[in-house]
């Protein structure tokens, strides 16, 4: 959704509250496509700091349906998002301001989804766990390892021994 900021950018001292609904469906981490779940409304103040120059503060909160990066359960994580930016009016910006607020603020409309969206990328998680101790697959057969344990060589050979292990398999009077 698109907000006009162009009062906000040019009346002294102007401050809007406002609640607006989020219109993000989905969204893309790493390549990949994740559903959203549920979405609260986003709560958006926009402030006059002085002529060209707005402030704008957004809080929502999200629950996205990923997977387990070990075992690939279906997992569902909630992520509140406070966000509190600094922008240009277009007259205004210089080639030095402009950045972050440049993907979401152009020719004076802050597009909502846009800037949500860049908030849940940088909230996401470096690991998504299912639970804290979560096993895994088995690198052999791919069981999930939390459901109990599987009846696979789980031997690894270490690969400096590799040479060594060949004199042994390949001429037995060693």
């Amino acid at each position: 959704m698109l907000v006009d900021l162009t009062d906000i950018f040019t009346e002294e001292g102007k401050s809007v509250t406002k609640e607006i609904p989020l219109e993000l469906d989905h969204v893309r981490v790493g390549g990949e496509e994740f559903g959203i779940l549920e979405k609260s409304p986003i709560a958006l103040t926009l402030m006059n700091l002085r002529s060209g120059k707005a402030l704008i503060e957004a809080k929502a909160r999200v629950r996205i349906a990923m997977r387990c990066d070990r075992c690939l359960q279906p997992v569902v994580k909630e992520l509140e998002l406070h966000i509190a930016e600094e922008v240009s009016s277009a007259e205004t910006a210089d080639g030095s301001e402009e950045g972050e607020a440049a993907e979401f603020v152009k020719r004076n409309q802050l597009d909502t989804d846009c800037l949500i969206s860049n908030e849940i990328f940088a909230c996401w998680p470096m690991k998504i766990l299912c639970r804290e101790d979560c096993k895994g697959l088995c690198k052999v057969c791919g069981k999930d390892l939390n459901q109990g344990s599987c009846d696979c060589d789980a031997f690894v050979p270490d690969p400096r021994m590799a040479a060594i292990m060949d004199i042994f398999h390949g001429n037995k009077e060693v």
